[in-house]
């Protein structure tokens, strides 16, 4: 008897390890990195360029800017993003008008309700998008977030639909456990608001534990709408530059490529 619950013990501890092991990923990031960061903000705001950016730029990190064609930020200083684009930061597909899911955000137009969308529509408006980007930076290659992380137009997903458009895609979502997990085309990402720079450096850690992909959504910083503090994002970029020779941080594009081609 002793013998069959050692030999049950035996066969629940390998079990147990096995999950344990799952946990950790086991991808190859490129040189000595342990894990990646993405530094994506939405919507095209002016405080991109008067604070993140800067901020950015102080720390030699770069980031990716989802715009919308119809950012006044966008059309009143152009000059200022097509100039971020030649020091090595992206910009990324954000749609024209900002269509989302009317039953979750009573802001939404009535026009811009993705239940009323159709597949076509939701396409041509992302095709313009990046025709009028292209005209901003000169590149063909784009990569997309979802506006406030909805994929359906009247119930039926779009992520298949807009593969050939992109290089890769931003959703919402948990740190993955494994690099196997994650969706090019739905890669998740954490939507911050308020957070403190502890925070966010955890929720890099998270990722460097799992050997994984930290991927950040932000929105205002320095002070607006879902905002993260000039300070907390200047603690972020700190932890990230001192330990720049285990955590790859870089644009969404060049991490997304990245994985891709060594898929």
């Amino acid at each position: 008897m002793k013998a069959i619950h050692l030999f049950i013990f035996c066969i629940l501890v390998s079990i147990s390890s096995l999950h344990a092991q799952n946990d950790i990923s086991n991808y190859k990031w490129p040189e000595k990195y342990k894990a990646a960061v993405c530094l994506t903000y939405d919507d095209g705001l002016d405080c991109h360029l008067d604070v993140a950016v800067p901020e950015l730029d102080s720390y030699n990190l770069k980031g990716t800017f989802y715009c919308t064609g119809y950012s006044n930020s966008l059309r009143n200083r152009m000059e200022e993003w097509r100039a971020i684009t030649l020091n090595g930061h992206e910009i990324g597909n954000h749609t024209l008008f900002h269509p989302c899911n009317g039953e979750r955000f009573d802001w939404v137009k009535p026009e811009y309700d993705l239940r009323t969308y159709t597949m076509s529509k939701i396409r041509t408006e992302l095709s313009t998008a990046n025709t009028f980007l292209t005209a901003v930076d000169g590149k063909n290659e784009r990569t997309f977030a979802y506006t406030c992380s909805d994929f359906e137009v009247n119930n039926i997903s779009f992520v298949d639909s807009i593969r050939n458009m992109f290089v890769a895609a931003r959703s919402d979502g948990p740190i993955p456990a494994s690099m196997d997990m994650v969706d090019l085309y739905f890669a998740p990402s954490w939507g911050v608001v308020d957070p403190s720079g502890t925070d966010l450096i955890n929720y890099v850690k998270e990722a460097q534990e799992k050997g994984t992909i930290a991927i950040f959504m932000f929105h205002s910083v320095g002070g607006g709408y879902l905002n993260v503090s000039s300070e907390a994002h200047k603690e972020l970029l700190a932890y990230l530059k001192s330990n720049e020779d285990v955590i790859w941080t870089d644009t969404f594009m060049n991490v997304m490529k990245y994985i891709k081609n060594t898929r």
